[in-house]
């Protein structure tokens, strides 16, 4: 039963993920992240294809290694935060929300800066 919970689990969370990528308010990495935990105790073939993920295995062996990530990736990820961030705010043109969207850029911009960078 435990394993069935856990990888139902672990499938809410990256279908999360999932809309996160569209959604800016959404945190992927971290959701993907805790998908894997949940995989490792359910389905362990759904954490092998998350780790060979080309965008998220770097991010999780990261993470499971405490290694953090390399600069390149910090950049490239800022750089789609912050463009997802601002086609959301151009699309709906809402002030409030554009305000909102800045609040979480700056904060995701500051937790992968504090991520600790890996060499190579």
């Amino acid at each position: 039963m435990k394993k069935l919970l856990c990888s139902i689990a672990g499938w809410l969370l990256l279908a999360l993920a999932a809309v996160g990528v569209f959604i800016p308010v959404l945190p992927t990495t971290p959701l993907v992240i805790a998908a894997t935990v949940c995989f490792s105790a359910g389905n362990p073939q759904m954490v092998r294809r998350l780790e060979n993920n080309y965008l998220f295995g770097p991010y999780i062996e990261g993470w499971r290694t405490r290694q953090g990530v390399t600069a390149a990736r910090k950049i490239a990820a800022i750089i789609v935060l912050w463009g997802a961030l601002a086609l959301s705010a151009f699309i709906t043109r809402k002030l409030w929300l554009a305000v909102l969207l800045l609040v979480v850029g700056l904060a995701v911009t500051t937790h992968l800066l504090l991520l600790k960078t890996k060499k190579g």
